[in-house]
């Protein structure tokens, strides 16, 4: 007469049976994924409406409108001004500012104004550039968190069977599938953290590198300007 093993193979019951450090690590994969979630949706915002009112600014920038008015619109506007707003506005009072201190030499001018667009620039970088060190973090550890909740998964399910007089597949497979459980949680968290940082990534990259463009040609502006 032989005895059959019988065991609930469903997702829930499969972590509810697990060890305590496996439900441990299942939690903690569960919260970084719900996190990143979290901060992806929020980056997907905060960069589309970063290039949003970067071209904005541009189309009214090279439509020819006064400085003195686009400033006092940035200063009057400052919380909802946008990245290449807040560098057009920190340029120009700098640039007001230098030009009214007499016997100041126009290199001297224009490399102020553009050490005041550089900080400005940092600023707005780091801005954008938030929570993205997170998702790179998550995407990296999360599977090896995973692979250790695996591990000792299955050394519990192996140790389990010091005390069992003869061992089938029935009784290593639930520990085996509860512990493989926290390699699923680990690529779950994983794999959209890599691709979201991937994308944020290069979208700020974009960003800078056209900062840095309208910071140039802002330059050589003003200093067409002052002569």
């Amino acid at each position: 007469m032989t005895s059959t093993v019988t065991h609930d193979m469903s997702v829930i019951s499969l972590v509810a049976n697990a060890s305590v450090l496996v439900q441990l690590v299942m939690a903690l994969l569960l919260l970084a994924s719900m996190f990143s979630w979290y901060y992806i949706f929020l980056k997907v915002f905060v960069i589309k409406r970063a290039a949003r009112l970067a071209d904005d600014f541009e189309k009214e920038f090279w439509s020819g409108a006064d400085l003195n008015e686009l400033y006092q619109r940035a200063v009057n506007s400052r919380k909802a001004a946008g990245s290449l707003e807040r560098i057009f506005e920190s340029g120009f009072r700098e640039f007001a500012k230098l030009r009214k201190q007499p016997g100041m030499e126009l290199v001297v001018v224009i490399d102020g104004t553009r050490r005041a667009m550089r900080a400005t620039l940092q600023r707005e970088m780091d801005r954008l550039e938030a929570h993205l060190s997170f998702l790179a973090s998550v995407g990296s550890v999360s599977p090896y968190v995973g692979l250790f909740g695996t591990v000792w998964g299955i050394m519990n399910s192996f140790r389990g069977l010091a005390n069992v007089a003869q061992a089938t597949l029935g009784h290593v497979a639930p520990g085996i599938a509860e512990a493989l459980i926290a390699t699923a949680m680990g690529l779950f968290a994983a794999i959209p953290a890599v691709i979201a940082y991937n994308r944020f990534a290069g979208d700020v990259n974009r960003l800078a590198t056209r900062f840095e463009s309208f910071m140039e040609e802002f330059s050589n502006i003003l200093q067409r300007q002052a002569h």
